[in-house]
């Protein structure tokens, strides 16, 4: 038998087996389907070998997005079989290496999409992109020169495990400097220790000071906004601000020894 013959005859077997399938729901057509465009399943799946995903698993998410292709093709719409399916396979193999490629995922809109599948190929070398290519790609892809440059870091980057592996102890990891200390029972007491100082017992040291002397010093270091000056201080109690001065020099030095004690055995 001729190839025309036998392309004419195979022509005519798919359109009786898609009117099974379509007028009576034969699933055993369905099938036949399937298995007879499995070699257009691995032609495709060839061309995405380059991201590191098992051949078979590519095989085995395009025989889906053929199965889908088959339950959902219409004849009367006058498209081929062949090139509906195609689109079905690429969509199912994409959305398989965009979950699997990496851990989190990197594209998510149509154009991040756009670019992860087509970025690799346009680019002069495997270095950065620069500022002219980048604006060549955007155009050609119909997209920010931002975006091709933020997706060329993406797919420079690599995954890096949280903790160190089993037999690298001296892996430098994310635990090792992520790690949160806050909420351990040490630093929980240490914190509550600095906050009595800081309030009861500063308050009962700043008690042992004469009314003028505490003003001074609450209006000099305690207040959140705007500390008063020494001439301020000089103007409200008509003294000197020299004088000012040495009252809050005295006033430090008798709180620096009411809290020495408390420092030391904190």
């Amino acid at each position: 038998m001729r190839p025309a013959h036998r392309a004419s005859r195979f022509r005519a077997v798919k359109r009786i087996l898609q009117g099974r399938l379509r007028n009576e729901n034969d699933l055993d057509a369905a099938r036949q389907l399937v298995l007879s465009h499995l070699r257009l399943v691995i032609s495709v799946s060839r061309g995405y070998l380059g991201y590191g995903i098992p051949h078979a698993d590519l095989i085995q998410e395009g025989s889906i997005g053929l199965m889908k292709a088959v339950k959902r093709f219409e004849p009367a719409r006058g498209v081929r079989l062949v090139s509906f399916a195609v689109h079905w396979i690429k969509a199912e193999i994409h959305e398989y290496i965009l979950k699997n490629w990496r851990m989190v995922k990197l594209a998510t809109t149509k154009a991040q999409r756009k670019l992860f599948f087509n970025l690799r190929s346009m680019k002069v070398n495997r270095s950065g992109v620069g500022a002219q290519e980048a604006a060549s790609i955007a155009q050609r892809l119909n997209v920010k020169p931002a975006e091709v440059a933020e997706m060329d870091t993406r797919l420079s980057g690599h995954d890096t495990a949280f903790d160190a592996q089993a037999d690298d102890d001296e892996a430098f990891v994310p635990a090792a400097y992520l790690a949160d200390h806050s909420r351990e029972p040490v630093h929980v007491l240490e914190g509550r220790d600095r906050e009595r100082l800081y309030t009861e017992d500063l308050q009962r040291a700043l008690g042992s000071l004469d009314p003028r002397s505490r003003r001074i010093v609450e209006s000099r270091w305690l207040r959140e906004e705007d500390p008063a000056t020494l001439h301020e201080l000089a103007g409200e109690f008509h003294v000197s601000a020299e004088r000012i001065r040495q009252i809050e020099i005295q006033a430090m030095r008798k709180l620096r020894a009411n809290l020495a004690p408390l420092v030391a055995s904190a």
